[in-house]
């Protein structure tokens, strides 16, 4: 087996003695291939961890990785990434040197976060700059924070300016850790050294100096942008903050008002100038210098325009953002602009300060999770050792003897095959890396909190002790899920997969040392949205959560039960503590997660209400104890982890879930009141009771610091502002101070929900790999964006409709050949309607099915059934319904065809579901007198009572004064979503229209199997498909009107203006 993961040597061979003798030639022996994809291959010396540092260097060929170790002169391999937009990831054998490459051009960067395919560009997201909160018990064992991100264009001339300005910067800021290191240079730690004349006198550690501020930079090249070094803090100014979700910098007063508006309610960050190219732009560039100077007059006349009190308020903002702010004049300025907004949210969502990860070992998994992990590795190698089926070399420890909390089940797997893939943020941005075999290059990046921290308690010495208190290392780790991760109003409940939105692990680790003893503590507790369908609009201050009514009773019980079937495998026992309240606009959802939990019937499930505003009214949060007391025998149930000298003392046995609306503030205080009440317990475990004495004490301080902390990190990640409740959390007192606080922190989440969330909501299940770039031009599109699990349902659902329809309407003995949902006038001989349905096309050998489908009550409401030798023509186009933004005015994005037929032998049938359905019919003979109740009936004429029924009858009824009939058709837009299998890679959902990339495509596959099966019935001609526009952009935008441009423009300035 060893020989199917051995690696050929790189040496050459000894070189044979001269002596004339002559030998036979070597057999040929072929290389011994394991036929798996390279990622599921592990070398026959495994380097387990990802490279520390990573030099990076662009060349004509592509752009070239290779780890950075001080000293080392000698590289087994080297990684190209290939220029263009799918670039190919390659490990190549060698060191890269060559005449035309030098290393030391390079630049280093800390890990590598992976790679962004957009419009016109790929972008390789790099880590230069980290935070090192500390490390998880053990020095050998740091933890690290993602601090500054890179996006590297994947395009040579952009590559090697990003490049060089990162070296420049880095060099500028004193940074020697990602310069490229001279081998003629003393090794020495890269983190640490400093050239002599950086070091201040009298230092004798020298230390990295970082931005006071995170710094999120898309790195393309600069245009006549200067900054002196000779600042107070030596350090460049710090460019725009990317992303929506943080306010806009307030203008100076000598700002002219139209500028000010442009700057607020502009969603385009830079002018429309064909001649601005795209490599001299920058994404770092402010924007006063990033927009067109109009020049004193065209200042004057605008500030005019806007003062003008004869003119309406929105002709005068329309006149500004046209002046000031116009959208850019193509289709590949528009793509460059939104690309460059897309990097720098990107960005923004990884540099934020919420990222973090580890070289040497999981630290997505708690001390727990590893120590079961181990030791059912163990079970399985005792299973095999007794079958005989396990070498002596494999043999482990038997489960039971000492343990190492650190220990890990597969040690010599690559990091990123070890990790709970629920907590790993970047792996799709991982995938070209992992899909290539180079593990040494995936850097596994987790989302949530964490923090060291000490503090002392009090003791009486025992023994060999000294001193009359005893250090505490109190550590804390909270790890946010990507399954359904995102922003609180867009992303609430749960979802098809039965994940729930902020679910939330938060382990707290304990170190203190008793008698000569080392005794290590854990304890875990979880959060996490509450397991129904619902949603939360966020267009009020306090909206009012809402189950969703497309959900039947059935649907949220299989959802919450299979919710807590996961939770129970992985925690244990569960506890459920709903803080929501019990009246009020809260109280739906609340009663409604108690009766279905009920029904639920899990005996490891169980259900507790505290309704936490009623309870702590008049800001009295100390009544919180009286929960605890309620709980006490839960807590002695569940324990905790436990290890004192190596020693296994105990083992946490079940987990509180704990929630409320949000997840957030109140969870949070409450959260915290537990972990104290466990930490009590633990030290007392110990013999170190916290003595109450009514002051705070150094426990006190040290703990509501650290669990404030976590909420409002938390808090950021989610609702974009700190938690609520912070000043009880860090104080353990709630005050008036602390309630105004509250009140502008609300009113910022209100901001940022309704006005901006929309557009980083996009970026992040993009970022997840859940949705393709599609997901962008739906957003400008409709100012918004669909959740990737409503398309997986939305397409299982119309999958449902076509099977339903197949069964419905198809004749005995007829072969289904296609089916497709398409777009499409409620009426039959119109493009252009009031009312637009999805309608279910079918296709069989003899006919065309046109059905109208009910997708509320799942069924067939009427169908046309058309014969394929009736067909005459099909024409094919652009389908444009509106010219208002670009994305719905692409002909490629904007496709349908129209089929035209014989009225003569058309078969047109409703399901009425009543007797009374028998006006007479345009032409007796026709239609035959045939009705079944139940079943799809003659289509009768219009009834001279115009019923509901009769109008829908009389819409389908042939034109009698025309021998022809047709209808149109637009492609719905290719959306797809992904969904992840057990395994955690992505699958797309298939279908008919597999393989299509936008509607004209899909178009075109669809008038090609019509055409198909028309020919095998002899009815196709020359002629027979046309290319022609259904409706052309000219013929929209006379029927835009002005309303609905209007309604169009106030969205635009309220969704996509104030996210700026």
């Amino acid at each position: 087996m060893k020989r199917l993961f051995a690696r050929q040597s790189l040496k050459p061979p000894p070189k044979a003695p001269a002596v004339p003798v002559t030998v036979p030639p070597a057999p040929t022996v072929q290389a011994t291939t394991t036929g798996l994809q390279p990622k599921y291959v592990v070398p026959a010396v495994p380097h387990p961890f990802p490279h520390e540092h990573i030099a990076v260097l662009v060349t004509k060929e592509g752009l070239l990785l290779r780890p950075f170790v001080p000293g080392l002169t000698h590289h087994e391999s080297h990684v190209k990434i290939g220029w263009g937009m799918k670039p190919v990831v390659e490990e190549v054998q060698g060191d890269g040197e060559g005449p035309d490459v030098d290393w030391d051009e390079s630049v280093v960067v800390y890990g590598i976060v992976g790679i962004m395919e957009l419009f016109s560009a790929a972008y390789l997201l790099v880590v230069t700059s980290r935070s090192e909160p500390g490390s998880l018990l053990d020095p050998d064992h740091p933890v690290y924070g993602v601090k500054g991100v890179t996006a590297i264009p994947l395009t040579e001339e952009r590559a090697r300016m990003a490049v060089n300005t990162l070296a420049s910067r880095n060099a500028a800021l004193a940074r020697p850790s990602l310069l490229p290191f001279s081998p003629s240079e003393e090794p020495t730690d890269p983190i640490q050294a400093l050239p002599s004349e950086n070091k201040d006198e009298g230092s004798t550690e020298p230390r990295v100096k970082f931005a006071e501020e995170t710094q999120t930079k898309l790195m393309t090249p600069l245009m006549k942008r200067e900054f002196s070094l000779e600042d107070e803090d030596n350090t460049p100014p710090s460019p725009t903050e990317s992303g929506s979700s943080t306010p806009s910098s307030v203008i100076s007063d000598n700002t002219s008002v139209a500028k000010t508006i442009a700057n607020r309610l502009s969603f385009w960050n830079r002018m429309s100038v064909p001649s601005l190219k795209r490599s001299d732009t920058t994404e770092s560039m402010d924007s006063e210098t990033s927009r067109l100077t109009l020049g004193e007059e065209g200042e004057e006349a605008l500030e005019l325009s806007a003062q003008d009190p004869s003119q309406e308020p929105g002709e005068a903002l329309a006149t500004i953002l046209t002046e000031t702010a116009p959208a850019p004049a193509t289709v590949e300025e528009r793509h460059t602009q939104l690309e460059d907004k897309i990097v720098k949210e990107a960005i923004r969502e990884f540099s934020m300060g919420a990222m973090y990860f580890a070289y040497n070992f999981d630290v997505t998994r708690s001390f727990q999770h590893k120590h079961e992990e181990v030791n059912k590795s163990k079970r399985h190698n005792a299973l095999l050792a007794g079958l005989n089926a396990l070498g002596d070399e494999h043999t482990l420890s038997p489960v039971g003897d000492k343990i190492d909390v650190f220990a890990e089940a597969h040690p010599t797997l690559p990091l990123w095959r070890r990790v709970d893939r629920q907590f790993w943020w970047n792996e799709w941005l991982s995938k070209p890396f992992i899909d290539a075999g180079l593990h040494s290059y995936v850097l596994p990046i987790m989302q949530g909190y964490y923090q060291v921290a000490s503090f002392h308690v009090p003791r009486e010495p025992v023994g060999s002790e000294e001193g009359d208190s005893a250090l505490v290392d109190y550590i804390l780790i909270s790890r946010r899920s990507r399954e359904r991760g995102g922003l609180r109003y867009q992303r609430r409940g749960i979802d098809d997969e039965a994940n729930v939105a902020n679910f939330v692990e938060t382990e707290v680790v304990m170190r203190v040392e008793r008698e000569g003893t080392s005794n290590i503590f854990s304890y875990t507790i979880i959060r996490g949205s509450i397991p129904l369908f619902w949603s939360q609009p966020g267009y009020s201050l306090k909206p009012a959560p809402v189950l969703s009514p497309e959900r039947t009773q059935e649907q949220n019980l299989d959802a919450i039960r299979r919710h807590f079937q996961k939770v129970v495998s992985k925690y244990g026992p569960t506890t459920i503590v709903n803080l929501a309240e019990q009246h009020g606009k809260e109280s739906v959802v609340t009663h409604a997660y108690r009766e279905y939990t009920a029904k639920m019937n899990m005996s490891e499930v169980q259900y507790n209400d505290y309704d936490f505003h009623t309870e702590t009214k008049g800001m009295k949060y100390e009544n919180i104890h009286k929960l605890i007391e309620q709980m006490e025998r839960v807590f002695e149930i569940h324990g905790y982890f436990w290890v004192s000298n190596d020693h296994l003392m105990s083992e946490q046995k079940g987990a509180f879930r704990v929630n409320c609306i949000d997840c957030l503030d109140r969870t949070n205080v409450v959260q915290s009141a537990f972990a104290r009440h466990v930490l009590d317990r633990q030290l007392g475990a110990l013999a170190l009771l916290n003595p109450s004495t009514g002051v705070r004490t150094e426990t006190d301080i040290v703990f509501n610091d650290v669990w404030a902390n976590n909420g409002d990190a938390i808090s950021r990640i989610y609702a974009g502002t700190s938690a609520l409740k912070g000043d009880f959390t860090r104080t353990g007192k709630r005050d008036l101070g602390g309630m105004l606080n509250d009140g502008v922190n609300s009113l910022a989440r209100m901001y940022t929900s309704t006005f901006s969330d929309w557009f980083c909501q996009a970026v992040i299940d993009y970022m997840l790999g859940y949705r393709t770039v599609s997901v962008f031009s739906e957003f400008l599109l409709k100012l918004q964006s669909s959740d990737p699990s409503d398309l997986i349902r939305l397409s299982k659902i119309r999958a449902e409709a076509i099977a339903t329809s197949v069964s419905r309407v198809l004749l005995e003995g007829e072969r289904l050949l296609s089916g497709w949902t398409l777009f499409s006038p409620a009426e039959l001989n119109t493009k252009i309607s009031r009312s637009f349905e999805e309608k279910v096309l079918l296709l069989t050998a003899r006919a065309l099915y046109i059905v109208s489908y009910d997708y509320a009550l799942g069924k067939v409401k009427m169908y046309t059934r058309v014969p394929l030798g009736d067909i005459t023509k099909i024409s094919k186009g652009a389908y444009i319904l509106s010219p208002l933004e670009e994305s719905s005015k692409d002909p490629l994005q904007n496709a349908g065809f129209i089929v035209t037929w014989l009225n003569t032998n058309q078969d047109t049938r409703v399901t009425s579901y009543s007797v009374r359905n028998s006006p007479e019919s345009p032409s007796v003979a026709s239609f035959p007198n045939s009705l079944m109740s139940g079943r799809p009936s003659i289509l009768p004429s219009r009834s001279r009572k115009d019923s509901k029924l009769s109008r829908v009858l009389s819409n389908a009824t042939p034109d009698v004064s025309s021998t022809t009939c047709f209808a149109a058709f637009k492609a719905l837009s290719i959306d797809p979503a992904r969904s992840r299998r057990g395994s955690g890679s992505f699958e797309e959902q298939a279908d008919d229209l597999t393989g299509a990339t936008n509607c004209k495509e899909a178009v075109d596959l669809i008038v090609d199997a019509i055409e198909r099966a028309c020919k095998d019935v002899g009815s196709a001609h020359d002629g027979f498909v046309a290319e022609e526009d259904v409706v052309g952009l000219a013929e929209a935008q006379r029927m835009t009107t002005v309303y609905s441009k209007m309604e169009y423009g106030i969205k635009r300035l309220l969704w996509l203006g104030a996210g700026t």
